[in-house]
């Protein structure tokens, strides 16, 4: 697929490049946490490990799962496949259908990962990282990468979603999951209307509590309208947006920060069931 006269995997290379370049440098200009695991060496080490696991989730994925999203709509579009083209709706309706539906689908997929403990078993990596900046939204394990890309080539061949629909969707998924896993400090009247629509920081950062009622909530990476409707919303974290501590309780030294034993956790520890969410 090209668009511009660009293919799509540098379309998303010069995404991905530009989002991270510019949270990157307002990370060192204004950030939320000031703190150990997110400067000097020990900050190297996460970047190190949270690359490469991007890295190799991405060879995991072209190995396995070569059609990937994009290539999935335009094999259901060839196909005919698909609710929305037999709706007959125009492109535009199709496409914001359809990037409505995936997000959701993300929520969900999200949302599982942390009630079903096996898949919680592949998640916690992501949630091991006891930093919190724009590399952490790249630390998912190849498996749940993987896993992830079958739900939601599921989910585009059910649609029948347009590709143009499904590259815009990876881009601002991705982008969005850079923005609000960044260590990035939003004056709070901004952070208040921003997160009536998309999530932000301040309030994804409260999903890596290390306190579960707060992990428990918060689900979503982009719309932020999911939580709110299905009663996972939480407003602000009870020890503060600068007191909060991140990651998980099991595990609070550096080793969380290395790449041997990130991608052997699924395997290494057996799985510890989550606590269900009570009210406060």
């Amino acid at each position: 697929m090209t668009l511009f006269g660009l293919t799509e995997p540098v379309i998303r290379l010069l995404a991905f490049s530009t989002i991270f370049i510019a949270l990157a440098a307002i990370e060192l200009l204004a950030p939320r946490l000031e703190r150990d695991e997110m400067r000097g060496a020990f900050k190297s080490r996460r970047w190190v490990t949270n690359l490469a696991m991007v890295v190799l989730s991405s060879v995991a994925l072209r190995i396995v799962f070569p059609l990937a999203a994009v290539g999935t709509a335009l094999w259901a579009q060839s196909s005919g496949l698909g609710l929305l083209p037999m709706l007959g709706l125009p492109l535009w309706a199709a496409g914001i259908m359809a990037f409505i539906v995936l997000d959701f689908a993300v929520w969900l997929e999200h949302l599982v990962s942390h009630k079903w403990p096996l898949l919680w078993r592949i998640h916690r990596m992501h949630h091991a990282d006891t930093g919190f900046d724009l590399t952490t939204a790249l630390r998912f394990h190849p498996l749940e990468i993987v896993l992830s890309m079958v739900w939601k080539a599921a989910v585009i061949i059910a649609l029948g979603a347009p590709p143009v629909a499904v590259l815009i969707f990876e881009i601002v998924l991705n982008g969005a999951a850079m923005f609000n896993h960044a260590n990035i400090k939003l004056p709070k009247p901004v952070d208040a209307v921003l997160r009536l629509i998309i999530v932000t920081p301040d309030m994804h950062r409260i999903h890596h509590s290390t306190d579960p009622r707060e992990t428990d909530s918060n689900y979503g990476f982009n719309l932020a309208i999911w939580d709110r409707l299905f009663a996972t919303y939480t407003q602000a974290p009870r020890l503060g947006d600068t007191g909060i501590e991140i990651g998980l309780s099991e595990w609070r030294d550096s080793r969380t920060a290395g790449l041997g034993w990130a991608l052997a956790l699924p395997f290494r520890f057996p799985p510890k069931p989550r606590p269900v969410r009570k009210p406060d």
